[in-house]
This record gives structure tokens, C-alpha cells and sequence, in this order.
């Protein structure tokens, strides 16, 4: 089967070959109309997915100078869901993980004057996989998901669209738009205002009709007294959020070990059967 695909406004869609593929994981490059040119998405596909009906899709989101391939080559995504789905944990889901728009160092999920990553994201990448598997539709549960800068991103983009949602999970995330410049080596610029780059500005805003959220962070990670800010500042406005300590840093073998917690809090909200 060709690679090449033609699927609207998607086309030319180019895919790794599914008898090529490893543990279940392929790779997807599209045109994006919101980037001004094409996207990268790493996919892992559930086994039997072809059979499903509304597969829940959960979208990943990477950190700061990581890309699309880094939830699976770094954080061994597909290989615990994979396992979970096994021992009948939670139910078989499909995970997304695109790039962030490749700016600079990181893009912190937020537009730019050039590219829409918010329609990227929220739009382009759950809407392009919809006409490559027939499991996934309209209907299916959509969860959103990220560490640090990808959690600063899951936390703004799940509260600022809540509707398109059925919950949103971070670890160890950025909370603001100042903590990632000192990460970068151009500072962002971006196309929106201040109160619009703030997490609490959305969660305020949609508070009746946030998605559940829930919230992890390692106890020496160094993001651990900001992201407990953002727990009492969350506290305070009254929205409802689990906020979890562990043992462990601003590591990948922290991501790796609690990635299972967010996709089992995800099978949680499902409706059962």
C-alpha cells in the first residue's frame, strides 16, 4: 500500500508502512494548513483497532527540545499501553504524539503570528487520524496529555477548549510562559495576549465545565514549588484537580514510570464496558 494518500485537506498524507512498524508504533506526515506546511505524529495503533468502535484517542504532548518521536523513543508510551490494554487494566486506546510546530527550541504550544499550533494540536492532528481509522470518530473519547512544557500545553489548550475533552493530564508541568524562556534561547513571541498564555486565566473562565484534571510532579523535581503553586492557586479558585507528589525528578525515568497513572486516571473516565 502506498504511502501516499489523498484525504482533503490532509493530502498528501504520508505514512510508515504498517508491516514495517515496531511495537505497534507508526509515523504520520501531513499538511497542515494551521502550520503553513507539514506536521509529524508518531501513532501507536492499538492491536485490532480496525474493529473498534470510537477508540478513545489520547493526544501527547513533548517538552522542550523533544519532538514527536520522544513520548515513545524516551517514554515507552506505546509499550504501557500496550501492557495495560494486555492485562485488561484499560481498555485499548489510541496515542497521538505530535511535534509542537518545531520552533526554535520549543514552542511552548502556543500560536505564533506564522502558525496556528493551538489548531495543529486540537484540530489538525486528532482530525487527520480520524480519516485514517474509521475507529477513531467524532464520538471517540479525546483526552489530552503532557510533561513540562508538553503539561504547560495539555493544562492551556485542555482549559481552553474543554469541550473537545473528556480529561487532561500533566507531569511535572511548566506553569507559565517565563519558566520556559529560561529554557530557551530565543524567548517566545507570541501572537496572544499575556492573559491568554495563563492556565489559571481558562481554568477560571470554563471552571463549570472543565474536563477532570489531574496533576503529577516529582518531589524533587525542579518545577515542584511552581506546579505546587498552581495547586493552591487551583485550590483557591475552587477547581476541581487531583494534584499527586512522587518520588523522583525532571526525569524520563519519572515520565516513564507515571505515564501509566495518566492513562489509567484516562480509562477511569470512560463509561463502563
Amino acid at each position: 500500500m502506498s504511502p501516499h494518500r489523498e484525504f482533503g485537506r490532509y493530502c498528501p498524507i504520508e505514512m510508515s508502512d504498517p508491516a514495517l512498524e515496531a511495537e505497534h508504533t507508526r509515523n504520520l506526515t501531513f499538511y497542515s494548513e494551521a502550520l503553513g506546511g507539514r506536521g509529524d505524529v508518531s501513532l501507536y495503533v492499538p492491536p485490532g483497532v480496525e474493529h473498534l468502535r470510537s477508540v478513545p484517542v489520547v493526544l501527547l504532548l513533548h517538552g522542550v527540545y523533544g519532538s514527536h518521536w520522544s513520548w515513545f523513543g524516551n517514554g515507552g508510551a506505546h509499550r504501557a499501553a500496550h501492557r495495560l490494554a494486555q492485562e485488561g487494566t484499560i481498555r485499548p486506546m489510541l496515542l497521538l504524539c505530535p511535534s509542537d510546530g518545531l520552533g526554535g527550541d520549543g514552542s511552548g504550544y502556543i500560536d505564533s503570528n506564522a502558525r496556528n499550533i493551538e489548531a495543529w494540536i486540537c484540530e489538525d492532528v486528532p482530525g487527520c487520524v480520524r480519516t485514517l481509522y474509521p475507529g477513531a470518530t467524532e464520538n471517540s473519547p479525546l483526552f489530552i496529555a503532557g510533561l513540562s512544557m508538553g503539561g504547560f500545553g495539555a493544562l492551556r489548550l485542555g482549559a481552553k477548549r474543554p469541550a473537545l475533552f473528556r480529561g487532561i493530564a500533566a507531569h511535572s508541568p511548566v506553569t507559565g510562559i517565563a519558566q520556559l524562556n529560561n529554557s530557551l534561547r530565543e524567548p517566545l513571541s507570541p501572537a496572544e495576549t499575556d492573559e491568554e498564555l495563563e492556565i489559571l486565566h481558562w481554568m477560571k473562565r470554563h471552571r463549570e465545565i472543565l474536563p477532570p484534571i489531574r496533576i503529577d510532579c516529582g518531589d524533587s523535581d525542579h518545577l515542584f514549588v511552581v506546579d505546587c503553586e498552581l495547586h493552591e492557586e487551583m485550590l483557591a479558585a475552587r477547581i476541581p484537580h487531583e494534584f499527586v507528589v512522587y518520588k523522583g525528578g525532571h526525569t524520563w525515568a519519572y515520565w516513564r514510570e507515571h505515564i501509566v497513572d495518566t492513562l489509567v486516571f484516562f480509562d477511569s473516565l470512560l463509561p463502563p464496558g
